[in-house]
């Protein structure tokens, strides 16, 4: 199997997830391709069994087409902790490099790398990685932070908008995966919040950002 078709089926994988189906527009946007290409891939999928297509409706990934994505959702996710973890990139600059990364190394090298980073759960965004039997271990109960009530007391997850772009201005707020906050207000205006981290230490969260901060609830 070609890179291309590689990234194609994870892009259908992720489609899917988030919307149920991979449209031929949305496809398009995702991997970067004219609508004739992804057409014309498609249909190449679909004839090895990977993909089931209809012109105008979209596309869906068959088991074996599912299973060959998740094997690289599983290496991509992996890639990325080595890199946070062991080469101290930042969080931001990984998405890159794991993308040509997934491409290489077959199964015994992904499952030693898994063994050597001592099998995380999630990567650097907070994105569950599968295991070697290609189970994914959903995070139970996380929300976005816009839903969040005053008074709420929440730990900081993952991001549903890993671009680099947002994850530098995640870095500029100091908000980060792990920290704990109160949400202390909520203004009606605009839906800017601001979290509290206590002894005085105050976060001011726009809407945006809260949509595409993933959270879950303590009980401290």
């Amino acid at each position: 199997m070609t890179s291309s078709q590689e990234n194609y089926l994870k892009a259908i994988y992720k489609l899917e997830v988030g919307e149920g189906i991979a449209t031929n527009q949305a496809l398009s946007a995702s991997v970067e391709a004219t609508p004739a290409s992804v057409t014309n891939m498609l249909r190449k999928l679909m004839e090895e069994g990977l993909v089931k297509y209809e012109a105008y409706q979209g596309a869906m990934l068959t088991k074996s087409g599912r299973n060959e994505a998740v094997k690289l959702v599983r290496k991509h996710r992996l890639w990325e902790v080595f890199l946070v973890k062991k080469l101290h990139y930042d969080w931001d600059a990984v998405h890159a490099l794991a993308e040509d990364l997934e491409h290489i190394g077959g199964a015994e090298l992904i499952n030693r790398l898994d063994a050597f980073l001592d099998h995380p759960k999630y990567d650097p965004h907070g994105d569950p990685i599968p295991n070697e039997q290609g189970e994914i271990r959903a995070r139970q109960h996380a929300f976005a932070a816009s839903e969040a009530s005053v008074g709420t007391k929440f730990v900081v997850c993952g991001v549903r908008d890993s671009s680099s772009l947002f994850l530098r201005h995640l870095d500029k707020l100091n908000i980060r995966l792990g920290k704990n906050y109160e949400l202390i207000e909520c203004l009606e205006f605009d839906r800017s919040a601001v979290w509290s981290e206590g002894a005085d230490s105050y976060t001011n969260v726009s809407s945006e950002v809260a949509k595409n901060v993933l959270i879950q609830i303590t009980h401290e």
